[in-house]
């Protein structure tokens, strides 16, 4: 390491460059990571059903890696499993993206399916 001095004539003592490594940690909260996968979840998901419940997610931390449980209510009819391929695609990145976690897991529990009222033109036949 270098000492890194302040401009010409200063008295004060040297400051010296200390590694990334030596100067601390930041730890990011369970809860943290929890409100940035139910984000994702609602981003994934957008629009909710009307009378829907927004997503909600517990995290298990260790380390660097977390593990996501996203809790969501879906319209119906849709289909269910690309729905949550695409909720655990985005929520994976986002978590990813915004703390640096690797998130080898994201499980998606359905909690309900809301009727929602299918219009003329999705229906089919018409007259």
């Amino acid at each position: 390491m270098t000492p890194v001095t302040g401009p010409p004539g200063d008295t004060r003592r040297p400051l010296t460059a200390v590694e990334a490594g030596a100067r601390g940690a930041t730890r990011i909260a369970d809860r943290v990571v929890a409100k940035i996968a139910a984000q994702a979840a609602r981003e994934a998901l957008d629009p909710l059903p009307p009378d829907a419940v927004p997503p909600h997610a517990t995290v298990v931390v260790h380390h660097e890696t977390a593990r996501v449980r996203v809790h969501l209510e879906l319209g119906y009819p849709t289909d269910i499993g690309a729905r949550c391929n695409a909720v655990r695609r985005h929520v994976a990145e986002r978590v990813d993206a915004l703390t640096g976690m690797e998130v080898p897991e994201v499980t998606v529990h359905i909690e309900r399916l809301h009727l929602v009222p299918a219009t003329a033109a999705a229906q089919g036949r018409t007259r």
